[in-house]
């Protein structure tokens, strides 16, 4: 048996063993690599109340901190996505990961810098250094996103997609468990210095056990049925540009990511800090250590009911999951908006992490390699990766300034109104989904086995 023929009977290739073991060993490292890139960018917010503590500033400095970091994540993800198509998945990778690095490392070296006061210069310096972690970290969504195009058939990626998914709520599930503890039990700074040492750890791993595909690893090359199949050209910006940057149905995808980023970083930069001031519970009290573990396993559950609903009740179309987060992030933030009582405010983040997972597997981890095929799943990754950080980037200095003029009350219904562009937009592509390039230059009376409902709805751009 080939190691990646089609089957006859499945839309589904059949895999060897041999590629199965081989394929395992690449998904199992990277996905732990990206994880622990996870820690060294969500630690953030275990830090946030506690520099105010410290150098008495504010939430909409603090905000700033978080504003300027995570506009230049978006910034860099749309720009940085060609050039991982470039230079190739486990290269991007390598090159976040040591960057990461230096900079929380970096980071966490500021509280020794007395010299900058406890003013402006250090805000600066915290803000500059943070802002360049996040440039790194931008690498390593569109690495993960590019090796995996290459190794897994359209057919599964939503369900791996979600595998993945899981992994990386793992390492939030980490940096959830340990970084109130660290911020507990150790100066600040420590919370940024024991990423840095996974992520090292792990770059290493990465180094000597991925590939970028199946024939780099000595296996045969696999056809995903992507919107790259078929196309034998030569990959430059001209041919990511017109895959990506001019397909209304990739537009629409990244219009609907902005919103998305509004709702997601709304709620994660600052939720910590809302458990803290708003219902006064402590970093180690029994209710947020439950509290932020639901938010991690419904993340988890998130991205595998995506995943299974996406590929076997919705025949590999992404969008009306995503549709679905987006209603059910409504809900959860009116919950919030009315604030019933601790225990439902509670129940409602661990549904919204449950949602926001739901429309993160599927845009941003899916709908990339779908749509910009493995030969420009970075570039497409990176334009909806960047659009969710752009819109994520408002809510730094800008949810900050509203906090501290309106309260907490605020927080919950500004972000109602994104997720509901977010909804009507998925709307708008309910039946899209990619086309190969063999099908786009086939002859037009070539026959064809798809039923003539899924012929439609088939093609490169196609709104249902």
């Amino acid at each position: 048996m080939h190691d990646a023929a089609p089957s006859s009977s499945s839309p589904r290739p059949e895999y060897s063993p041999k590629f199965r073991m081989r394929r395992a060993q690449n998904w199992l490292t990277l996905g732990t690599m990206y994880a622990a890139m996870y820690m060294g960018r969500y630690n953030f917010s275990f830090a946030n109340a506690k520099l105010s503590e410290t150098y008495g500033w504010s939430k909409t400095q603090v905000g700033a901190i978080i504003s300027a970091a995570t506009l230049i994540y978006g910034i860099s993800a749309i720009f940085n996505g060609p050039l991982a198509d470039r230079i190739g998945g486990r290269k991007a990778m390598l090159v976040g990961a040591s960057g990461a690095v230096v900079f929380n490392l970096a980071f966490g070296l500021g509280a020794y810098l007395g010299f900058l006061g406890t003013g402006t210069l250090l805000l600066g310096y915290l803000a500059t250094v943070w802002s360049l972690n996040m440039y790194f970290q931008s690498y390593s969504a569109l690495a993960l996103i590019k090796v995996n195009s290459g190794w897994f058939h359209i057919s599964e990626r939503g369900v791996f997609s979600a595998i993945f998914g899981s992994m990386i709520q793992a390492g939030r599930a980490l940096i959830y468990f340990i970084g109130p503890l660290l911020v507990l039990a150790l100066p600040w700074q420590f919370v940024f210095f024991v990423p840095a040492v996974v992520m090292t750890t792990l770059a290493a791993l990465t180094f000597l056990w991925v590939r970028d595909a199946p024939d780099e690893a000595g296996l045969p090359a696999l056809d995903t049925a992507d919107a790259s199949s078929g196309y034998t050209g030569k990959v430059d910006f001209k041919y990511v540009a017109k895959v990506v940057f001019t397909n209304p149905v990739t537009l629409t995808i990244a219009a609907a990511e902005f919103c998305t980023g509004f709702v997601r970083h709304g709620f994660e930069q600052w939720f910590p800090r809302y458990m803290q001031e708003a219902q006064h519970l402590s970093l180690d009290s029994p209710i947020f250590k439950s509290g932020a573990t639901g938010v991690v396993l419904a993340g988890i559950a998130g991205a595998f009911t995506a995943g299974l609903l996406s590929d076997l009740l919705f025949k590999a179309r992404r969008p009306p999951v995503a549709f679905f987060g987006y209603v059910l992030q409504i809900l959860c933030m009116a919950v919030i908006w009315a604030a019933p009582s601790q225990g439902l405010i509670i129940a409602a983040f661990v549904v919204n992490s449950f949602a926001i997972s739901i429309v993160h597997s599927m845009l941003s981890g899916t709908s990339s390699m779908d749509f910009g095929g493995k030969k420009a799943a970075a570039t497409a990754a990176g334009m909806f990766d960047g659009m969710q950080y752009v819109g994520g980037s408002v809510v730094g200095t800008g949810m900050g300034w509203l906090l501290d003029h309106f309260g907490w009350g605020a927080w919950g219904p500004s972000m109602i109104g994104f997720a509901g562009i977010g909804a009507v937009l998925m709307l708008t592509l309910w039946n899209a989904r990619p086309k190969s390039h063999a099908s786009q230059t086939a002859p037009a009376a070539a026959p064809t086995a798809l039923p003539s409902s899924e012929q439609q709805s088939s093609r490169t751009g196609t709104q249902g």
